[in-house]
């Protein structure tokens, strides 16, 4: 991610996502950009990858 519109686009998708209630980016320029989540429960890893794929981007961990 380069910018506030990436950070839009990844935010949007993953508040789409059940149980998400927070999304938090540290948009990282020059490196691969931290996104923290707070939700009700266990995180479905499966969902928020295909999340994240669905607004463009790839999930690094």
């Amino acid at each position: 991610m380069t910018c506030d519109h990436c950070v839009r686009a990844v935010t949007e998708e993953l508040n789409a996502l059940d149980g998400v209630e927070v999304v938090d980016i540290d948009l990282r320029a020059d490196d691969a950009s931290l996104v923290r989540i707070t939700s009700t429960g266990a995180a479905d890893q499966a969902a928020l990858s295909a999340a994240i794929d669905e607004a463009g981007y790839t999930l690094v961990r």
